[in-house]
């Protein structure tokens, strides 16, 4: 008897492989290897290699792309030029098996990439999902950032001389302003950063609600500066949040936000009404560079939180500050809902449900 697939209520039982080398649809211990893990449309991924030459209906990608699950899709042997050929397989009970030569085609995504806005088909095996952050005292968003310094130690800091490398330091001749401090030629340059009306400021014509905004601007435009911020000088021991949170898949695109109207207000922030890549979302903005630091540490949480009762994390921006994604529920928080006269409408079976 030949068999091709595994129950659908096979389950793996402790210590067994599922990347077995020679799977058994007989054996429950071997279920795994076949079922892949169902993304609900929304759902950010990770592509895991190269796919340069997609076929007709096929989604192109390189490794480490973002792609947007729209849904999930049946793809039959041959349908738009996608082959899926079987082939006999030994297994370790000693009864052969027919398989998908490659079980990457038993499972298909159309999924939207997040860069070129392409739309395509594209096997659930090529896709992984994006790692947690793990909160780390030295992830920071501002690893530029070296506290009070002295020039002297800036300069020393900025060797050997690098155009466009720089670091942010509090100024020890005015306390409460900051220097920005850049190599160029083979000169270190230090630009005063003056500090009024909870603004930030280098020529009095620019202003910045925080240091990373103003970073921002002058790696994209020189401004007022001898050359655009092309290199950061990290601070001994920290490490970028924003290179973390890119290698994870957690950094998103600002060119695919649309954001609308406020629809809370925090001590913190405020939160807004948006859209990204085409779905509803909510954008919690901490504009505030010390508290944007603090809410890493719950944006790293919340990468590691993922229930179908909890609003989802969809990533962050760094852009005026930070920009928290999440799902939009369009009926607000539980508690809110719960001291309105709504909690009439919700049966009491429903309610202890709540509570558990």
């Amino acid at each position: 008897m030949w068999h091709l697939g595994v129950p659908s209520h096979a389950v793996l039982p402790a210590g067994a492989d599922p990347r077995s080398e020679h799977p058994c649809p007989h054996h429950p211990g071997d279920a795994a290897f076949f079922l892949q893990k169902h993304w609900p449309a929304g759902t950010q991924c990770v592509t895991k290699h190269d796919h340069t030459k997609p076929k007709a209906g096929e989604l192109g990608f390189r490794k480490g792309d973002m792609v947007t699950i729209i849904e999930a899709v049946e793809v039959t042997p041959g349908a738009v030029g996608l082959a899926v050929p079987l082939e006999l397989r030994p297994s370790r009970c000693g009864v052969p098996f027919l398989r998908p030569s490659c079980l990457q085609g038993r499972s298909w995504y159309r999924a939207r990439h997040n860069d070129s806005g392409q739309e395509g088909l594209l096997a659930a095996g090529a896709l992984r999902e994006r790692g947690a952050i793990r909160a780390d005292p030295k992830l920071s968003l501002m690893p530029w950032f070296h506290g009070k310094i002295s020039g002297v130690e800036a300069v020393e800091e900025l060797q050997p001389p690098e155009d466009g490398l720089f670091l942010v330091r509090e100024s020890v001749r005015h306390p409460g302003d900051y220097v920005l401090c850049v190599s160029f030629g083979k000169e270190v340059i230090h630009y005063r950063v003056l500090h009024r009306d909870n603004t930030l400021s280098i020529d009095s014509e620019q202003y910045f609600c925080n240091l990373i905004d103003m970073i921002e601007h002058y790696t994209e435009q020189q401004g007022a500066l001898c050359t655009k911020l092309v290199k950061p000088k990290a601070k001994s021991g920290m490490k970028s949040a924003e290179e973390e949170l890119a290698k994870a898949g957690w950094l998103l695109n600002l060119q695919h936000l649309t954001l609308g109207e406020r629809i809370g207000q925090g001590e913190f922030g405020d939160v807004l009404q948006g859209e990204y890549m085409g779905q509803k979302v909510a954008v919690k903005n901490v504009k505030c560079d010390v508290t944007a630091q603090a809410f890493l540490t719950e944006t790293a949480t919340m990468t590691k939180v993922r229930h179908k009762n909890l609003v989802r994390l969809l990533g962050v921006i760094l852009h005026n500050g930070l920009y928290i994604v999440m799902e939009f529920m369009s009926k607000g928080n539980l508690v809110n809902f719960l001291r309105t006269r709504g909690r009439a409408l919700v049966p009491l079976p429903q309610l202890l449900h709540f509570s558990l």
